[in-house]
């Protein structure tokens, strides 16, 4: 069920809510700069290969005992990476695979969290309306080679078909997070977020034009999230939001013009709190769903002003970002992960 402000009431909240934000990331920038050796030096920083042998990889996230768990959707497999010496093992097998025809990037096992120590992956564009015989939606990791499935998000897309022009019934689902007592699911080819528990339930939070939600952070209950843009994926039309808790509106904090990147694909807050921005790049696909074009991507860093300064340029089609202590952990398409050291802002950074 859908709720809206009259537009006075929006608007307060809107202003509100985004000096809260600037305010509370500003705080953040000065109060660990009282310690000297509290932050990394500033400046451009630069990215080091730290693996670089397996297949496609898609979503990642740190683990209860802080490895680095990526997943690999034409296996069909999550792996864990020690954050230190790039050394990887099998986490978990099994998972469906995706097509492997290029037109499929971004199905299959696409992303992977934690619920304290049980691991839950995401699965998409596996299911019949896409050539497939799998089930759409969130898997329970109950084993190295095991799985039981915790909500078919694919049967009820088809159910509740979204309001702007789509093609796949059962969606296109790109990221998800903890959420509550479950799940916050950010939905790119339906446009929508989806809250959906542990149970199997599932709730539209909140529905966009063809704006293509891409990924997701979470803290304190409040919802951050990046979209991408429709195609042709403008800088422009790259956004940075937000949605606090009960509410039916999502607060824009950036967006992408003036960058010479676009299609923002993470968020994700580092330990002192503040926000980063994965773009993958610039844009020039033959069909939708096609990646940015090759070494285009970098990582920003969201600044309490509103715009973004660049931390890291020149990505391989990077998907996916995490923090472990001071430093970011880059996922990539093509099969590798990449580190910046000493990546988090100072109090005198720009």
């Amino acid at each position: 069920m859908q709720i809206s402000f009259t537009p006075p009431l929006a608007t307060k909240f809107f202003i509100t809510h985004r000096l809260f934000i600037l305010l509370a990331l500003g705080f953040a920038m000065v109060v660990p700069g009282c310690k000297k050796d509290g932050h990394p030096p500033n400046g451009p920083k630069t990215a080091k290969l730290l693996v670089a042998d397996l297949k496609e990889l898609q979503g990642s996230t740190v683990g209860p005992d802080k490895q680095l768990y990526v997943t690999a959707p034409l296996d069909g497999t999550i792996w864990k990476v020690d954050p230190n010496t790039g050394d990887y093992t099998l986490f978990a097998t099994g998972l469906p695979k995706r097509n492997p025809d290029p037109f499929y990037i971004g199905a299959g096992v696409i992303d992977v969290v934690f619920l304290g120590n049980t691991a839950y992956a995401l699965v998409t564009g596996v299911a019949a309306d896409l050539g497939g015989t799998d089930v759409v939606g969130i898997y329970q990791v109950t084993g190295p080679d095991s799985y039981t499935i915790t909500a078919d998000i694919g049967a009820w897309a088809t159910e509740h078909p979204p309001v702007p022009d789509f093609f796949v019934a059962t969606g296109f689902q790109y990221s998800f997070e903890p959420y509550r007592d479950g799940f916050i699911v950010a939905d790119a080819h339906h446009n929508r977020l989806l809250y959906v528990t542990l149970d199997g339930g599932i709730t539209e939070v909140i529905a966009f034009a063809n704006e293509v939600p891409t990924g997701l952070s979470v803290k304190a209950n409040t919802v951050f999230f990046t979209k991408a843009g429709p195609i042709p994926h403008h800088p422009e039309d790259a956004k940075l939001l937000t949605l606090p808790p009960k509410s039916p509106v999502a607060l824009e904090l950036a967006s992408g013009e003036g960058l010479e990147v676009g299609l923002f694909v993470d968020v994700e807050f580092d330990r002192w709190g503040m926000i980063h921005v994965l773009a993958q790049g610039k844009w020039d696909g033959p069909f939708e769903g096609a990646p940015a074009l090759p070494n285009t991507g970098a990582l920003l860093k969201f600044k309490p002003n509103g715009s973004f300064s660049t931390v890291v340029k020149g990505l391989n089609q990077p998907t996916s970002l995490e923090f472990i202590g001071n430093n970011a952990y880059i996922v990539s398409l093509i099969g590798e992960v990449w580190k910046i050291d000493d990546c988090s802002p100072s109090a005198y950074g720009n």
